[in-house]
């Protein structure tokens, strides 16, 4: 990823999906914006607990530096599981400016539609934005071990196959910043879930003084490979939150109160 200076705040972008000037996209930090601690400073959730009018405030903040309309942001609900909704233009503005109209348990969205900006809103999990160049689509998803039990991002490759005719070799994808095994340590149920649930639980399970830690990152990206995804094709950010907490928000370093920054995609219209 490279991280940028627009207008006032510091922004990330992919190098790979950089390269097709018909979509936008980013990955927004934790600073520049008007939330109060523990909140501070750019959180884009209005679920966990901020004052709504600072949270609107630095959506349109982040909206304006590149270049759109807060209206355009598209968001869900985000459970855990494997669901993939399909974005239309009727679902313009859904979870833009209040919660209540998110659209509900939906860890993954797609679209063909221009100038819809999908987001998913993390502070740990993985955030994923998934572009196909030839048929024009774009996709965005969230995992954490719920998640990546689920395979919403293999679901959301099969989405983008099944309802927009991609071929999973042709769809560019960036996997953002999110806890590093050297952090997301986990319970023995959770571990026990890995090795129910994956065949390769002993490539992302990591013992360590008598802890266990989940690799997302590698189980996540294994997962894309198995869809088809090349493997040129898939930029990691390989940036532990955790670890980078000052710069994104991270709810396991702030015991679970915190903001949420936001990865988003969209098309740009005419081009």
């Amino acid at each position: 990823m490279i991280q940028k200076s627009v207008d006032s705040l510091s922004i990330w972008f992919f190098e790979n999906l950089s390269r097709y000037k018909e979509i936008c996209h980013f990955v927004s930090g934790r600073g520049g914006g008007f939330s109060p601690s523990p909140y501070g400073s750019l959180n884009l959730g209005f679920h966990v607990g901020d004052d709504p009018q600072k949270v609107l405030k630095n959506r349109q903040l982040l909206a304006l530096s590149l270049g759109f309309s807060v209206n355009d942001f598209v968001t869900s609900e985000q459970v855990h599981l494997g669901n993939v909704a399909v974005v239309t233009q009727e679902n313009r503005g859904s979870g833009a400016t209040d919660y209540k109209s998110v659209i509900r348990a939906t860890d993954a969205m797609i679209t063909d539609t221009p100038e819809i900006c999908l987001m998913v809103l993390v502070a740990d999990c993985i955030p994923f934005l998934f572009y196909d160049p030839k048929q024009k689509v774009i996709g965005i998803a969230h995992a954490g071990w719920g998640g990546t039990l689920n395979e919403i991002a293999g679901n959301t490759i099969a989405a983008m196959i099944k309802e927009h005719n991609s071929m999973p070799e042709d769809i560019i994808v960036g996997i953002g910043p999110a806890i590093g095994p050297c952090c997301y340590e986990v319970k023995l149920d959770v571990v026990e879930n890995v090795r129910r649930k994956l065949g390769n639980s002993e490539e992302v399970i990591i013992v360590r003084d008598n802890k266990y830690y989940l690799d997302l990152w590698k189980a996540n990206r294994m997962q894309l490979l198995a869809s088809g995804v090349a493997e040129e094709n898939i930029e990691p950010a390989e940036t532990c939150t955790k670890c980078n907490e000052h710069t994104f928000f991270s709810a396991r370093a702030n015991k679970g109160r915190t903001g949420r920054f936001g990865a988003g995609i969209m098309m740009i219209k005419d081009r």
